[in-house]
């Protein structure tokens, strides 16, 4: 018996419940609702050509290629699962997507920014301000420094032990939205990691350690965790304060890693302590050499071969 894609992706998304964390079936969810439903969800037989109007509507529309490339992927997986039950008829799409769409330029904290960034954490403590000193030492997410309890620092061997992340996520009930507050594991295996506690950041830690509820979360010192939206709007007004540059959360992140490759660390390990599934990830984000680098390069090899 034939169904409609809406159908076919309904009963695909309960079948996904026993596989997938809540967080990434609520994103499922969004963007079938938000994107997908209104353009095929009545449908029983979906063109190549259709798909690829959608695309471009979408990128039209302002959606990053990531976010598209997402919708289109998740659309090809419905599909197939469709055509495994025998509910339509689909034999694969081949789907162009606008090289003009890349990735936008990382911004971080210059040096200068980054020192007198930490100062200002250093001499005016607040379990807040430290949250924000060890994201610079960790490249830490935000979901991951707002979910770190003090159990999870371990000042004995210097190791920050990061095993939780804490999100709102979108909730579908009977066809009505709300949102919801969930603590789980981190977005990947990987990002399941160790990371070592620098000297200086150890001296800071080990005194609240010994005074800390050991179950209680860091950035708020409280045994309920401190929500990511609010977090960030404090780190919003504390940049504003310093009138640093008006760079986001996840800049902290980026700035950390820049750091570290020009650091001359090797790029494994900074995915490692990034938590990044792949080394290629990395080096795709952050490893961008000038027309300098590469001449002194081939400079190089040219030396070798005398």
């Amino acid at each position: 018996m034939k169904k409609t894609f809406k159908e076919i992706a309904s009963l695909w998304m309960e079948e996904k419940k026993t596989f997938v964390k809540r967080s990434t079936l609520s994103i499922y969810s969004l963007n079938l609702e938000n994107h997908i439903f209104e353009h095929f969800g009545n449908r029983n037989r979906i063109t190549e050509q259709e798909v690829q109007m959608f695309v471009m509507e979408k990128f039209k529309s302002g959606l990053s290629a990531n976010t598209v490339r997402d919708l289109v992927t998740l659309m090809k997986t419905v599909m197939n699962y469709g055509k495994r039950k025998g509910w339509i008829e689909y034999s694969g799409w081949s789907i162009h997507f606008p090289q003009a769409c890349q990735r936008g330029e990382i911004r971080v904290f210059t040096i200068a920014e980054q020192k007198r960034l930490m100062k200002h954490l250093k001499e005016h403590f607040s379990f807040r301000n430290l949250g924000v000193l060890i994201c610079l030492n960790t490249g830490l997410r935000i979901g991951e420094i707002c979910a770190l309890k003090w159990c999870d620092i371990d000042t004995e061997s210097g190791t920050f032990h990061i095993r939780r992340t804490i999100e709102r996520i979108y909730i579908t009930d009977n066809g009505e939205r709300r949102t919801e507050i969930v603590i789980n594991t981190p977005k990947t295996l990987n990002s399941l990691r160790d990371i070592p506690i620098s000297r200086e950041l150890a001296n800071i830690l080990r005194p609240l350690k010994k005074l800390a509820n050991s179950n209680f979360y860091v950035v708020n010192n409280s045994p309920t965790p401190l929500e990511p939206h609010t977090y960030r709007c404090y780190y919003n007004s504390l940049i504003s304060t310093l009138e640093l540059p008006k760079l986001k959360f996840h800049s902290l992140r980026h700035t950390f890693a820049t750091r570290c490759i020009e650091s001359g660390c090797d790029y494994k390990t900074v995915s490692v302590l990034l938590g990044h599934s792949c080394i290629g990830i990395t080096m795709n984000i952050y490893v961008h050499p000038n027309q300098e680098q590469k001449r002194k390069c081939i400079d190089k090899m040219l030396k070798k071969l005398g």
